[in-house]
């Protein structure tokens, strides 16, 4: 697999949809760190905020809608090819089915963070298509909102906090300055009292009348 980190770094864009999409697929790319990542860069502006989060919408979409239509196409062979047995085991299969019924608005809305197997399912049991791409569009704009913007603030969070330790070492350095001219004045008049201080003493003694 090619360097993904230098791929986002030298094209931020492309990268964070591919990220997005092999996430969605059931490659070992979390959704929500790339999200984050996505709003660490906008904070940095290294990235422009429309043209990212339209990447990251798109790219969600696409990952979400391909494991869709793969469950949609194969059904319940998918858990029999090996491929997809890291997304979808047998036993998890029969598991999310039981619920999945149940639940289907609740599974399509949060189920992202389950992980892409809640998506293949919802293929294999044939939820109509735009019922399907209604809830995952709402689904994918909490996700962001959430995810990005928590990557924002960090990102503002960290930026600030460099400023704060550079003025910080601002003042330290001020005062370390301050405080080491103040030992020098101390240690050069305690040097100058010790000289004159023998002469006023002797100078007392000869002053004193005998006894």
């Amino acid at each position: 697999m090619p360097d993904i980190s230098g791929l986002v770094e030298h094209f931020p864009y492309f990268g964070l949809f591919v990220l997005l999409v092999l996430g969605g697929i059931g490659f070992p790319f979390p959704e929500g760190i790339t999200l984050m990542l996505c709003g660490f860069l906008m904070s940095h502006d290294i990235i422009r905020p429309l043209y990212a989060l339209i990447v990251v919408f798109t790219g969600m979409l696409t990952g979400d809608l391909l494991i869709f239509f793969l469950g949609r196409k194969y059904g319940h062979k998918v858990v029999t090819l090996k491929i997809f047995h890291r997304i979808l085991s047998p036993r998890r299969l029969a598991s999310l089915e039981n619920t999945f019924n149940r639940r289907k608005i609740f599974y399509i809305l949060f189920g992202r963070y389950l992980g892409s197997s809640v998506f293949l399912v919802a293929g294999i049991l044939r939820i109509p298509y735009l019922r399907f791409l209604g809830l995952d569009i709402v689904s994918s704009f909490l996700a962001i909102g959430l995810f990005v913007g928590a990557g924002y603030l960090g990102g503002k969070s960290v930026q600030v906090l460099k400023r704060d330790i550079a003025r910080i070492e601002h003042w330290g350095i001020l005062l370390a300055v301050v405080l080491l001219a103040a030992y020098l004045l101390f240690r050069y008049f305690k040097a100058r009292r010790a000289t004159f201080m023998p002469e006023s003493t002797a100078g007392r003694h000869r002053n004193s009348p005998p006894v």
